[in-house]
């Protein structure tokens, strides 16, 4: 769920996670519990990376985890309303070897770095894409500093997709071609800031008509209905909601994805223990292969990273 800046670099579609996600797509919502309540407090003794964990954190066995709950097949709840995902999974991985509980705690997604600010949240992983800009506390539409900023440890690469009714694509291939169209996106996503940057490209007063929503799942339903031309939102949501709304047959995807970037799990600056923690756990996790576990059960392969890396966006 990438937001508040915009992505630099183009990526070719990445056809094999979508044919993985085919496949996988009637075992998805079965293919995990929810992190929040399945996982009791793990034994720090026993876990080990435990002492890497600040005294305070380590000693409450709980990690808070701001995220916005509503963005499959990332985070998102499933039909008992437990919280599933590929974040939940990653976050149970994680808290194994740090000995705590990793706590999705919902919330909606421009807040989530105020919520590490006021320390509602410990960290934030919510398909947050990693910026030099979220990094800065900058605000990318202003320019205007705007906030202390956040570190960043990335666990996923993921780029922007477009889509559109099945069988109504509407000429739409690229950017460009939503000149003088309707566009469904997630407020504050990188799919809305890309669409107000292809917007003031437009010529001839047909400008993109960009409708926003709290959520992504919000956006779907407004394309779905007819009231939009077409949606856009990160690859590996836009083709979970290809597979699976409409039992495959609402939406396809158009075009190539694009400028693919490394999500991240945000960290308040200043807290380089946690940070440092929760590096080293993710790098355990993808060379026990548990990582490789969770990504390939999701069908998302193509976005797996081979070490944890902080600060890597641009």
């Amino acid at each position: 769920m990438t937001a508040s800046t915009t992505r630099r670099t183009a990526a070719k579609s990445r056809i094999a996670a979508v044919c993985a996600i085919a496949v996988a797509g009637t075992m998805l919502l079965a293919a995990c519990g929810d992190q929040t309540k399945n996982h009791p407090r793990s034994n720090s003794a026993q876990a080990p990376l435990a002492d890497l964990l600040p005294a305070e954190i380590r000693d409450k066995g709980v990690i808070k985890v701001g995220s916005d709950i509503a963005y499959p097949p990332v985070e998102f709840k499933d039909k008992s309303g437990n919280t599933v995902g590929i974040d939940p999974d990653i976050g149970a991985a994680l808290g194994k070897q740090l000995g705590v509980t990793f706590e999705f705690q919902n919330g909606t997604f421009d807040t989530l770095i105020t919520g590490l600010r006021s320390k509602r949240y410990d960290l934030a992983m919510s398909s947050m894409t990693d910026t030099k800009d979220r990094q800065q506390g900058i605000d990318s539409e202003t320019g205007k500093k705007v906030g202390e900023g956040v570190d960043f440890v990335d666990y996923f690469t993921a780029g922007v997709s477009n889509y559109t009714r099945k069988g109504d694509d509407q000429g739409i291939k690229t950017w460009a071609d939503l000149c003088g169209k309707k566009i469904a996106v997630q407020r504050g996503t990188v799919s809305h800031n890309l669409a107000k940057d292809e917007s003031k490209k437009c010529t001839g007063g047909k400008k993109i008509a960009i409708e926003t929503f709290d959520n992504d799942l919000e956006a779907q339903t407004r394309l779905r209905s007819g009231g939009a031309d077409a949606g856009s939102s990160d690859f590996p949501v836009a083709a979970y909601a290809v597979k699976t709304s409409g039992g495959g047959k609402d939406f396809q995807i158009v075009g190539e994805q694009v400028e693919a970037a490394p999500y991240g799990i945000a960290v308040a600056k200043g807290n380089d223990q946690l940070t440092k923690a929760v590096q080293a756990a993710l790098d355990a996790i993808i060379k026990n292969g548990e990582y490789g576990k969770i990504i390939s059960k999701w069908g998302v392969e193509a976005g797996a990273v081979t070490e944890a890396k902080v600060n890597g966006g641009s």
